[in-house]
């Protein structure tokens, strides 16, 4: 738990009159903890994420793609980062905290019409995201590392990656299978992708901060950078289908709306990224010993690619 006082060291250099009242803990990720602070001069709350040394690269990484991203976007600013551990034995960065709860955690109170606002309103903000070219497909840390030429290229080496994965943690060889020949047979699908934008990688209900207002829900903050990756735009619309969406036709509908011109690949492409996310996710909860979710994964997976 961070105390009040490390939190106000943390803060001082950027605020040298800071006075932290209240630390709470935020639900953090696998890779993260995650803290917010109540102060005062200035008055405000703030987020502190900290990372463990083998982990900094990964606070680099969020700063970096902040950058890219710019303004004009409901987005948290960086507002200090130290990375010199001499305060507390992690690399800190400090964000400006967003109003509002997750998505996910506030569903149930929402109308048919609001439902249908956010997700138009998603669909505007992801559209803005996949404007940012990038020079090539890959994974993004405080740079595009060993970026591939083509989308083709760059799917079937995640695909052999993950499936390599899967086998490793004793993942059903007739699924394993299955899915390398759901691949072969769709590789195709991957030509139509134009050429790698910035995508958000994780763009779901958990990760999207909606507030009440006076007519009604709205989006006010897009957080969590760290999947950020170097791809097809069609891989975010398909994650946050999959993830989100699950057939939801006015969720799907007002995302559609809200993007616009939809990208080329699209909707056809969807079924085979759909089947790579349920795969990725599928190894993530094995790395990290939640084999309860397996099973349902494992149906997703093979009703996919039936």
């Amino acid at each position: 738990m961070l105390s009040v006082e490390v939190a106000q060291a943390v803060l001082r250099p950027a605020f040298p009159s800071v006075v932290v009242d209240r630390v709470l803990p935020r639900t953090g990720g696998e890779n993260s903890a995650v803290y917010e602070a109540h102060t005062r001069e200035p008055a405000a709350r703030m987020i502190i994420k900290l990372y463990s040394e083998e982990l900094h690269w990964k606070l680099r990484k969020e700063v970096y793609v902040y950058d890219l991203l710019g303004e004009g976007l409901p987005l948290p600013r960086v507002l200090h980062v130290d990375e010199s551990r001499r305060i507390v034995d992690h690399s800190a960065i400090v964000l400006s905290l967003l109003a509002g709860a997750p998505l996910s955690a506030v569903g149930d109170q929402l109308g048919e019409g609001d439902v249908s606002r956010i997700y138009r309103r998603l669909g505007e903000v992801l559209a803005s995201i996949h404007r940012i070219a990038q020079p090539g497909f890959g994974y993004i840390g405080t740079e595009l590392l060993d970026p591939l030429p083509t989308n083709a290229e760059y799917m079937a080496a995640r695909f052999a990656h993950k499936l390599a994965e899967f086998a490793e943690f004793g993942g059903d060889p007739a699924i394993h299978d299955a899915v390398s020949r759901y691949v072969a047979a769709n590789a195709g699908m991957f030509a139509g992708c134009r050429g790698a934008v910035l995508c958000h990688n994780d763009f779901h209900e958990g990760n999207v901060l909606v507030d009440r207002g006076e007519s009604g829900w709205e989006v006010t903050g897009i957080v969590d950078m760290e999947n950020a990756v170097a791809a097809d735009p069609v891989l975010d619309l398909a994650k946050t289908e999959y993830y989100s969406i699950r057939g939801n036709q006015t969720k799907l509908e007002g995302l559609r709306d809200g993007y616009g011109a939809l990208p080329a690949g699209y909707p056809a492409a969807v079924g085979v990224y759909r089947v790579y996310h349920a795969l990725e996710l599928w190894d993530w909860f094995a790395s990290i010993g939640k084999r309860e979710y397996l099973a349902g994964l494992a149906d997703d997976l093979s009703a996919f690619t039936a």
